[in-house]
């Protein structure tokens, strides 16, 4: 039973996440932390990080993730089955049609309508991703509740990326040794 869960879930997750990785994020976080149970706010952040670090889509990576957590290796398959399962299915019927019609006018508005949407989801995702760094797994938005190391951290790679444009690899791995060290110094 748990199998076809798993299975359904990301297939639904996979059916939705229109425009990417970072589109599931929001959709993945509502499947397994709020809906299932099968994740808690902060082992999703852990999850986040793993599938955007390791070679891979994001969402197929947190399927296997959460599959393997949930129910081990056949957890980890069922999911990432239903995860590609509709992509396989969509996008030969969209490349089907693409190569037909692409040069109607209705069909450039379908996609230029749906920018917007995918811009906001991938926002709503950050800005989640936000509000858990700098107040933790807490629904307090206060100002003692702030943790300021990851906020720092968070602030320190922002301003890093966009003044010097470096390696995003490089950045990822600087601020996992800034918190090994910050962990280690006993202030996370």
């Amino acid at each position: 039973m748990i199998l076809a869960e798993l299975f359904f879930c990301f297939f639904q997750i996979g059916l939705f996440s229109i425009g990417g990785g970072y589109v599931a994020i929001p959709l993945i976080r509502y499947q397994t932390v709020m809906l299932h149970g099968w994740l808690t706010e902060s082992q999703f952040m852990d999850l986040a990080t793993i599938a955007e670090m390791t070679p891979g889509p994001i969402a197929i990576n947190g399927a296997t993730f959460v599959g393997f957590r949930v129910a081990g290796g056949a957890g980890a398959i069922a999911a990432t089955l239903g995860c590609i399962f509709p992509s396989l299915i969509i996008v030969s019927v969209l490349a089907l049609i693409y190569r037909r019609w692409s040069s109607l006018p209705m069909l450039q508005s379908i996609l230029a309508s749906l920018r917007p949407a995918v811009v906001a989801l991938i926002a709503a995702a950050g800005i989640n991703m936000l509000l858990t760094v700098a107040f933790g797994s807490s629904d307090t938005f206060s100002f003692s509740a702030i943790q300021w190391p990851g906020l720092f951290l968070f602030a320190a790679a922002f301003v890093v990326l966009r003044r010097f444009r470096p390696n995003p690899i490089l950045v990822m791995v600087l601020c996992g040794l800034g918190g090994l060290f910050l962990e280690l110094a006993g202030v996370l």
